[in-house]
């Protein structure tokens, strides 16, 4: 584990990066997640076995080509935190495309979940809600072993003052206080956190560990669910973040066809771009009873 120094070290060359152009930090990205491609071979294999499970119609090759790139793509994600961590928001402006109705949570009477799935540029969707939108914002947030790393996300996440981070360690109660104030809320619905509070639900036909509170807390809060997704486009030319038509049955007295209904959506978002869904989490690390492992 990285100490304190080294964490340090690596912020610092960081925010060295911040004044570049995103082409360039691109470009230095790429090369980095090449290298991790190598290097990081417990992620590697994960992020194979995940696309075997997911994607079986595809070639081995086809996979292969997937993962590749998307370690690319999370090198360049992992860089380009320098530009949405330091970069002055008129720069971040010029450089967030974003399509559909952002200001929904501004002008609805209701409040709004905004569901977001990871893929790996899912922190510049974070930013999106805080520079173009004016309703403060509230996410749970995992908590990160190095305590270093942890005060430097924790910062960049909320460098703009459009809201607050939970840590899941305190359970939904600070988060739902949030929400009824005027919070919206920015749910990451998609992670393996164990079958605590949820149901084994496909995805792509795998029985998936997935939690039902984007349903449940919905309709006990009444919230309006818009999804929304993140994407790194090529080069330098920035991100795209897509607010969608929010869900008009959503959520429905079921909350398990609720959350099946979001796997699927989630499947559809991930063949528009495979490359960029985060394949090296263990998505399917929970099994059900009886269940052999798949990692």
């Amino acid at each position: 584990m990285m100490g304190r120094l080294g964490a340090h070290a690596l912020i610092g060359l960081l925010w060295s990066l911040h004044p570049l152009p995103l082409a360039l930090l691109a470009v230095l990205g790429r090369g980095l997640g090449r290298l991790a491609w190598w290097l990081a071979r417990g992620r590697r294999r994960v992020a194979l076995r995940n696309l075997a499970l997911c994607l079986p119609e595809l070639s081995q090759g086809e996979r292969r080509d997937i993962a590749r790139e998307h370690f690319a793509l999370l090198g360049r994600s992992l860089v380009e935190r320098a530009t949405l961590w330091w970069a002055s928001p008129a720069r971040l402006r010029t450089l967030i495309h974003v399509e559909g109705d952002v200001r929904l949570a501004e002008r609805s009477e209701r409040p709004v979940m905004w569901l977001v799935p990871h893929f790996i540029g899912l922190d510049v969707a974070g930013v999106a809600t805080q520079l173009f939108q004016t309703r403060r914002v509230g996410s749970i947030y995992q908590t990160q072993s190095n305590p270093v790393f942890d005060a430097a996300i924790r910062r960049g996440r909320l460098r703009f003052d459009g809201g607050e981070i939970y840590s899941r360690g305190d359970g939904a109660k600070p988060l739902i206080r949030a929400v009824r104030q005027g919070h919206a809320f920015f749910n990451l619905p998609d992670m393996d956190f164990g079958a605590k509070d949820a149901a084994f639900v496909p995805f792509f036909g795998v029985p998936a560990a997935t939690l039902l509170a984007p349903s449940r807390m919905a309709r006990a809060l009444n919230m309006v669910v818009q999804p929304v997704v993140a994407e790194l486009l090529p080069g330098g030319q920035g991100w795209r973040v897509r607010f969608l038509e929010p869900w008009s049955d959503f959520p429905s007295d079921d909350a398990l066809a609720d959350t099946q209904r979001m796997n699927r959506w989630i499947e559809q978002e991930i063949r528009r771009m495979p490359a960029q869904y985060l394949w090296v989490h263990k998505r399917f690390k929970t099994r059900p009873p009886g269940g052999e492992p798949v990692y």
